[in-house]
C-alpha cells in the first residue's frame, strides 16, 4: 500500500501548495472549535460572573467566542476552497499520467489490461481516489487534531472522566479494522466486474449494427442486466456491512455522554456544593468535548469508508502507471532508415509466455527495398501478426527482424514507425474533418500534398463529391462514410507520411476490384521506391507482386511469383481456382 501511495502522490506536482495549505486551515479550524467550549464554560462560570461584573464578563468572553467562530468559519471556507483545488488538480494529473502511460504501451501491454479496464481506471477509479484525497486533506487531517485537542482539553477539566474517551476509542478502532478486513474482498471483486460491465457496453455499442441486424437487443439487454446485477449485489453486500458504522458510532457517542453525565452529576452532588472541584459548567464543557471526540471518530469512519472503497482503485491506477512498456526506444537509437529492405531471420512469436503454441514459427524472409510483396493465407494463419513485428507493435519472441539493414530493436521507435506506415485491418477515423484526419500522417502537409495522396488512394473523386469536399466532417469512427471510403482515406493518411515501407493489412477488402487495381497501379507508378506489403484475401490483389508469401499455421509454406506458385503450391492453386470459379459463376449469373 505504501508503494501505491508513493506512486500516486507523484501526480500531485503543481498542486503541492494547496495540498499543504488545506491542512493548515484545518488545524486552525479544529483548534478554534476546541477552544470554543472552554471559553463558553468560562463565560457562564458563576464565580467569575460574581467577581468581575456580569455584563463586562459576558462581553469579554462573547467577543472571544465571536472571534473564534469567525476564525473557524474562515478556516473552513478556505480549507474547502484549497482542498477542492488540490483534489481536482490531483485527479487531472492522474488522468494525464494514466493516459500518457497508455499511449506508451505496446499492443502486448494493452492486451494485458484490456481497453474496458483502462477506461474504468481513467474514470471511476480516478474519481474514487479524488474524493478520498480531498477527504484526507480535510477530514483526515482535522479528525486526529480535533480528537487530540478535545482529549487534552478534557484532561485539563477532569482527568478521571476524560479516561472514558481513551478507553472507548480503541474499541471503535478495532471495530473499524474488522469491517475493513471483511469489506475489502468485495471491492476487489466489484472493480473486476466493473471492467466486465464496461466491456459489455463497449462491445454492444461498437457492434450495434450487428446486434440490430440479428435482432439480438433482448439478449444483449439481458447480458448487460446480468453484469450490472452482479455489481449491484456485491455493492449491496459491502454497503450493508459498512452501514454498521453509523449505528455503532451513535451508540458509543450516546453511551459516553450518558456515562459522563451520570458520573459528573454524581461528583457534583457528592461534593455537596455547586462551586466545588467539579462544577456544572465544567460538566457541560466535558460533555461537549466528549461529543467532539466521538464525532471525530464518526468523521473518521466516513473517511474510512471512502478510503476502503478507493484502496482498490488506487492499486489499479498505480498498476497502470507502474507498468512499463515491454517495447522501449533504445538509448541513442538509430534515427535514420537507409531504405525499405526487410529481413526476417528465424523468427518465432508468442502472444504471451503462457501461450501453448507460437503464432509464428521459423520465419525466414528477405524483401528487397521497393518490392511489392503479397501475403496470403487462411483466417488465423498469422498474416497480421507477421507484419506487426516490422514496426515493433510486438517484439519477436525468437529471432530478429531487420529493416533497412538495421535490427528493429536498435531503431528509435518514432523513427521506425514514421518510416513504416501500417494501414491496419480495422480502419479507424476520428471525429473531425477529412483534412484533420489525413494530417495524422503529416500535420504540416499542404493541401496539394493531401490531394495528391488522395488521388493515389482513389479517394479524391468521392471526397470532391461531398458538398464540403476536404472540409467534410467525419463522425466518430467514420460512421458517415462507407467501408470502402474509410479504407481509401486510411491508405491516403498512411501515404502522407512518405514512408519507406507501406503495409496494407487487408485494407482494400471493401473496395471493388477496379478501384483495387487502380490503387495498385498508382502505387507502382508513383511510389516505386517504397516497399509495399499487401495482405489480401483476393489473389487478384497480389498476383502481379514481385513476391507472394503463403502462410499456413504461422509458417511460410510457399514463397514466389504468381506463375511459380500456381505450379508449386497446392494451397495457392486451390485458392486461385476457387476464386477464379467464383468469378466465372458470378459472370454466368449476370
Amino acid at each position: 500500500m505504501a508503494a501505491t501511495v508513493k506512486t500516486l502522490l507523484k501526480s500531485v506536482r503543481q498542486y503541492k501548495k494547496p495540498s499543504l495549505i488545506t491542512p493548515m486551515f484545518m488545524v486552525l479550524e479544529a483548534l478554534c472549535e476546541c477552544l470554543i467550549p472552554f471559553f463558553m464554560s468560562q463565560m457562564i462560570n458563576e464565580d467569575a460572573l460574581a467577581s468581575q461584573g456580569a455584563m463586562a464578563h459576558i462581553l469579554k468572553y462573547g467577543a472571544i467566542l465571536l472571534v473564534l467562530a469567525a476564525l473557524s468559519l474562515m478556516s473552513g471556507v478556505l480549507a474547502g476552497k484549497f482542498g477542492a483545488e488540490a483534489s481536482c488538480g490531483f485527479a487531472t494529473n492522474l488522468r494525464h499520467d494514466l493516459f500518457y502511460r497508455v499511449q506508451k504501451f505496446s499492443f502486448a501491454n494493452v492486451d494485458k489490461f484490456s481497453s474496458s479496464s483502462l477506461v474504468t481506471r481513467l474514470t471511476t477509479d480516478v474519481t474514487n481516489v479524488q474524493q478520498s484525497y480531498q477527504m484526507c486533506l480535510r477530514i483526515a487531517i482535522r479528525v486526529p487534531l480535533q480528537f487530540l485537542f478535545a482529549i487534552i482539553m478534557s484532561f485539563t477539566i477532569n482527568a478521571s472522566l476524560a479516561w472514558i474517551f481513551v478507553v472507548i476509542v480503541p474499541v471503535l478502532a478495532l471495530f473499524l479494522i474488522s469491517i475493513m478486513r471483511v469489506v475489502m474482498p468485495f471491492f476487489r471483486r466489484i472493480f473486476k466486474k466493473y471492467d466486465a460491465l464496461n466491456n459489455s457496453v463497449q462491445e454492444n455499442v461498437g457492434g450495434i449494427r450487428v446486434v440490430k441486424s440479428f435482432v439480438r437487443e433482448n439478449y444483449e439487454t439481458e447480458k448487460f442486466q446480468k453484469a450490472a446485477g452482479e455489481v449491484r449485489n456485491d455493492f449491496t453486500k459491502a454497503e450493508k456491512i459498512l452501514a454498521l458504522n453509523n449505528p455503532v458510532m451513535t451508540f458509543f457517542i450516546n453511551f459516553a455522554t450518558v456515562l459522563i453525565s451520570y458520573l459528573g452529576v454524581k461528583a457534583i452532588v457528592d461534593s455537596g456544593t455547586l462551586s466545588g472541584d467539579f462544577v456544572p459548567t465544567e460538566l457541560s464543557a466535558l460533555i461537549t468535548y466528549g461529543i467532539q471526540v466521538l464525532s471525530a471518530c464518526m468523521m473518521f469512519s466516513m473517511v474510512f469508508v471512502m478510503i476502503t472503497m478507493s484502496v482498490e482503485s488506487a492499486r489499479r491506477i498505480a498498476e497502470v502507471i507502474n507498468e512499463s512498456s515491454d517495447i522501449q526506444s533504445p538509448e541513442n537509437g538509430v534515427k535514420e532508415m537507409k531504405d525499405g529492405s526487410i529481413r526476417f531471420e528465424n523468427v518465432s512469436f508468442k502472444y504471451s509466455a503462457k501461450a501453448a503454441a507460437c503464432a509464428l514459427s521459423d520465419i525466414d524472409l528477405d524483401i528487397k527495398s521497393g518490392e511489392t510483396v503479397g501475403v496470403l493465407g487462411s483466417t488465423g494463419s498469422s498474416k497480421t501478426t507477421l507484419i506487426q513485428l516490422i514496426p515493433r507493435l510486438y517484439d519477436a519472441t525468437e529471432g530478429e527482424v531487420y529493416v533497412g539493414g538495421v535490427n528493429v530493436k536498435d531503431y528509435d521507435l518514432d523513427t521506425l514507425r514514421k518510416e513504416v506506415a501500417v494501414v491496419l485491418q480495422k480502419n479507424v477515423l476520428f471525429s473531425g474533418t477529412i483534412k484533420e484526419n489525413l494530417r495524422w500522417g503529416d500535420e504540416n502537409a499542404t493541401d496539394e500534398e493531401i490531394e495528391r495522396v488522395c488521388r493515389l488512394a482513389q479517394a479524391d473523386e468521392f471526397i470532391r463529391a461531398f458538398p464540403d469536399g476536404y472540409d467534410t466532417y467525419i463522425e466518430q469512427g467514420g460512421t458517415n462514410v462507407s467501408g470502402g471510403q474509410k479504407q481509401r482515406l486510411c491508405i491516403a493518411r498512411a501515404l502522407l507520411r512518405k514512408p519507406k515501407v507501406l503495409i496494407l493489412d487487408d485494407s482494400t477488402s471493401a473496395v471493388d476490384t477496379k478501384t483495387d487495381a487502380l490503387i495498385r497501379k498508382a502505387f507502382a507508378e508513383e511510389i516505386p521506391d517504397t516497399t509495399k506489403i499487401i495482405i489480401a484475401q483476393r489473389i487478384s490483389s497480389v498476383e502481379h507482386a514481385d513476391k507472394i508469401v503463403v502462410l499456413d499455421g504461422g509458417k511460410i509454406i510457399a514463397c514466389g511469383k504468381h506463375e511459380e506458385l500456381i505450379k508449386t503450391s497446392e494451397i495457392y492453386r486451390e485458392i486461385y481456382e476457387a476464386q477464379t470459379k467464383s468469378k466465372s459463376s458470378e459472370g454466368g449469373v449476370a
